[in-house]
């Protein structure tokens, strides 16, 4: 249905909690953010970045969300078919804390409640955050395709995670094995090294004996673990170092334990660090765990899965591992084998989720053999259809982690999650893989952990579009998707992921571009954090301030690539924007006559202020169009921004007050005309950047249609643009501000009349002013107004230069001439250095040659102009001092 259209007007204040309310309902009810699968339209796809269940939205996800929002509201707008997907991530790790910590809370634990009875604790807590997550997506005014949203545990997304892992199972790119991996004594799982979050700790180097075992001396060691020392399976030197090789193939004797070790060579050890002999515990060091391998030593596993000590620990076991190297340091300088600590600051390994010291861990898990897979990935970045990156330097980010990766540790001793797909047979041990359970259930026990939470977000751009079923609508038509917005901070969690599992289950890149942003920081540029207690809520900003401030805040305040700070007064100052627009949009409708879109009729004689911003609009148009093409909002946000606050609102609509106020009606009706056009088209392109004010004054417009939401991008229209009258119009600017600030400097009010004379470079200058002195004449308030090519300069004269032509303010009395001389020469001192600037500019080679000819030529003309006001500021000093 069609708004109709009659004489309304907006309210005297603008308050955006109003103006907010309702207007989503009105979106999602009118499903204008549905995709329609209309093949009339090409299509155009975003996949959101899956909030984790795990709590509220921050500001990160309000920026990352916002520039989706943005680019679009934009295609719909321009035609396209678009899909803008939402969904959650169950986020295992992190949600299953979450769950546990509340159980705490209640006195009990998911060993107490069984797997099933957690599980539905968990969904319930799933279903609680999702209705939170989507209140807060509303908030916003996120334009998304709730028809089509999805959660990473759906059925849906079940079924594509157990397609890939039976796949790659199959094709050997998945295994079982016993390794060396980081482990959370904490939350007791597995992690993925990029869930392990390296600090600099102050800590200790322990320098130790460990005596040969024939009596003949002993071989120095230095550990800063020494509760791992329990498992030491040999000591290594290097085969070429001379101090050692009469040693190698003997045996030590490991202190405390007391068994009999060997001392063997190895390229690894560095013999410039240290002793230059290192012990080798191959259960609880990655390094370690490869010499063990290749001189086929044993692997003894000292500790717990909660970082206790095991019975293999002796006398220790069931202390926790700190408090057993407070006690072995002890028993050790007792025994006289420690005989040095010494500081040493070193990097320790944390784990993302929990914040526990990372445990390296002997444990058999399920890995991803990532080189065949990553190959893939990085082959296509040299071919046409790569991934784009927005800024391109992510690339060379993406690209050194994919050539340096390791194998991928996929399985999670979790409850919350896609259980792996695995069974063992009670009896024999052997194992089962597929996409069912075996037949003979009874036989078979299922493995009881889950896969990491990366490993479903991986499929996350196809397994949304219905994916493993390739005859889906959505996935035939949406798939592969056009762009992603994420935070550089997962560019190897999870974008990576997606390349290299698209490609191997697709053969196409999942998206065509990535656009990367920082972080949000405090206004000192801190990370924001629970422990600085420097956060703050999005929906606190909102409540205060209003979505489309906060949106408006966000979207424009940061380039590409780069992090962003948060503060309040600049969230204020985009407010101060909105009431602007606002209180313009608000004079506009009160003058409008009650006008209909088919009586705004832009054909009539327009004035040169109707016909000047006509072509700033057609301007504005083609730099905001450009600028989101190439995701710089803050750009397209800085040209919306001048164009409404400065030429519509401080200049067009105090001059379309002339017409409209006066009495010719066929002059009034065509400013009327194009003050609603616009203000329509410069509703259309603010829409994206402020959703809620821009639908609440469109409404209020003569135009038809139901919703901005759909309405038509704006295009550039030629027979609205008047080169010439810009032109005009920028002298005439450059006049009346001329003039008022002359005023100031002497304390003369506008009220005041002054006589006023230019002296214009030829007669067409002249003419043109003489033809529009009624803007001069209500604008600078003369007593007497004189333009002509040949006027004298009065000798007593307030001046000022301007592109074709010079002013004179003959303030006799009010003027001191060494004071106007001194102003005079700053003017000429600015002009100066303006022309430097320009003509450094020029110099440069690489500009001139490179640069579009009409950037260069814009750069001479610069040149030309500030040369000749310097040239005349230089004439009107001379003047004064003779």
């Amino acid at each position: 249905m069609e708004k109709q259209q009659q004489e309304v007007s907006l309210p005297t204040k603008y308050d955006p909690t109003s103006v907010e309310k309702g207007k989503y309902d009105f979106w999602v009810k009118g499903k204008f953010f549905e995709a329609k699968d209309d093949a009339s339209k090409e299509p155009y796809t975003v996949v959101i970045p899956p909030p984790n269940v795990t709590g509220k939205l921050h500001l990160g996800h309000a920026w990352d969300t916002t520039l989706q929002d943005i680019i679009t509201r934009v295609k719909r707008m321009q035609g396209y078919d678009v899909l803008w997907l939402p969904g959650m991530d169950h986020a295992g790790i992190a949600t299953q804390a979450k769950v546990e910590a509340k159980l705490r809370e209640q006195g009990t634990s998911r060993y107490d409640l069984g797997r099933e009875a957690f599980l539905k604790q968990s969904w319930d807590w799933k279903e609680e955050y999702a209705r939170f997550i989507r209140q807060q997506w509303e908030k916003l005014g996120l334009g998304l395709d709730y028809s089509r949203e999805r959660f990473t545990l759906d059925s849906g997304l079940s079924d594509a995670v157990k397609e890939v892992f039976v796949t790659l199972y199959e094709k050997g790119l998945i295994y079982r094995g016993e390794y060396i991996i980081n482990w959370d004594p904490q939350t007791k799982t597995a992690l993925s090294d990029i869930e392990v979050i390296y600090q600099e700790v102050q800590g200790h180097f322990y320098h130790m004996k460990y005596p040969l075992a024939d009596g003949s001396g002993h071989i120095e060691i230095a550990t800063t673990r020494p509760e791992t020392m329990l498992g030491d399976t040999a000591v290594a030197v290097h085969p070429d170092d001379e101090r050692y090789k009469h040693l190698i193939g003997k045996k030590v004797k490991l202190p405390i334990v007391g068994r009999e070790i060997d001392i063997v060579a190895d390229d690894y050890v560095d013999m410039e660090f240290g002793s230059g002999a290192v012990k080798i515990t191959p259960a609880h060091d990655p390094n370690d765990f490869e010499i063990g391998n290749r001189h086929n030593l044993q692997r003894i596993l000292v500790m717990n899965e909660d970082g206790s000590m095991n019975e293999k620990a002796g006398k220790y076991q069931g202390m926790d591992r700190f408090a057993c190297r407070k006690q072995l340091v002890k028993d050790l300088q007792e025994d006289g084998i420690l005989f040095k600590i010494e500081e040493h600051m070193h990097s320790v390994g944390h784990s993302e989720r929990s914040g526990a010291v990372v445990e390296p861990y002997l444990s058999t898990q399920w890995f991803v053999n990532m080189q065949p897979l990553a190959e893939e990935a990085v082959q296509l970045q040299k071919g046409d259809d790569k991934v784009t990156f927005v800024p391109d330097r992510f690339e060379k980010t993406y690209l050194h982690w994919m050539e340096n990766i390791r194998d991928w540790c996929i399985s999670r001793q979790l409850w919350w999650g896609h259980r792996i797909p695995a069974w063992y047979h009670k009896e024999t041990g052997e194992v089962f893989v597929g996409r069912d359970a075996p037949e003979d259930l009874e036989n078979w026990t299922q493995d009881e952990d889950v896969l990491d939470t990366w490993f479903s977000s991986a499929l996350w751009p196809f397994s949304t579009m219905g994916w493993p079923n390739e005859e889906s609508t959505d996935y035939k038509r949406y798939f592969p998707t056009d762009l992603l917005v994420t935070g550089y901070d997962i560019i190897f969690f999870w974008v990576s992921r997606m390349i290299f599992q698209s490609l191997e289950f697709t053969d196409r890149r999942p998206f065509k571009d990535v656009l990367i942003h920082g972080l949000v920081r405090d206004a000192e540029g801190r990370k924001m954090s629970k422990s600085l207690g420097n956060g703050v809520d999005p929906m606190d900003v909102i409540d205060q301030y209003g979505a489309d401030s906060l949106r408006y805040f966000l979207s424009t305040s940061s380039t590409p690539g780069q992090d962003l700070r948060f503060m309040w007064e600049k969230v204020e100052s985009t407010w101060n924007f909105a009431n602007k627009i606002w209180n313009a949009s608000r004079f506009a409708l009160m003058n409008m006559g009650g006008i209909t879109e088919e009586e705004i009729d832009l054909t009539g004689k327009k004035s040169l202020a109707d016909e000047w911003i006509l072509t700033r609009l057609n301007e504005t148009i083609e730099e905001v169009t450009r600028n989101i093409d190439r995701y710089e909002f803050g750009e397209a946000g800085r040209h919306l921004y001048n164009f409404i606050w400065d030429e519509l609102c401080d200049w067009y609509i105090e001059m379309a007050k002339l017409p409209l106020y006066g009495e010719d009606e066929e002059q009034k009706h065509t400013t009327r005309s194009v003050l609603a056009y616009v203000l329509d088209q410069t509703m259309r392109m603010l829409h994206p950047f402020m959703p809620f004010i821009t639908e609440e004054i469109w409404q209020a417009l003569p135009t038809k249609g139901e919703s901005i939401t759909v309405a038509e991008w704006p295009k550039v229209r030629e027979d609205l643009h008047h080169e010439q009258s810009a032109e005009e119009m920028k002298r005439l600017v450059a006049i009346i501000r001329a003039v008022r600030n002359i005023r100031a400097e002497v304390d003369t009010p506008m009220s005041k009349q002054i006589q006023l004379m230019i002296k214009t470079a030829n007669d067409d200058i002249a003419n043109q002013l003489n033809t529009n002195r009624h803007y001069v004449e209500r604008f600078c308030n003369p007593s007497e107004l004189m333009i002509d090519s040949s006027l004298q300069a009065p000798e007593k004269a307030m001046s000022a230069v301007i592109t074709g032509a010079e002013l004179y303010l003959p303030l006799e009395g009010l003027i001191n001439v060494e004071e106007e001389i001194a102003r005079l020469q700053k003017e000429w001192k600015k002009w100066d250095e303006e022309v430097k600037l320009v003509q450094k500019k020029l110099s440069n080679d690489k500009f001139v040659n490179k640069a579009p000819e009409h950037i260069v030529q814009a750069e001479r003309d610069k040149e030309q102009d500030y040369i000749e006001k310097r040239s005349k500021v230089e004439e009107r000093i001379q003047e004064l001092k003779s």
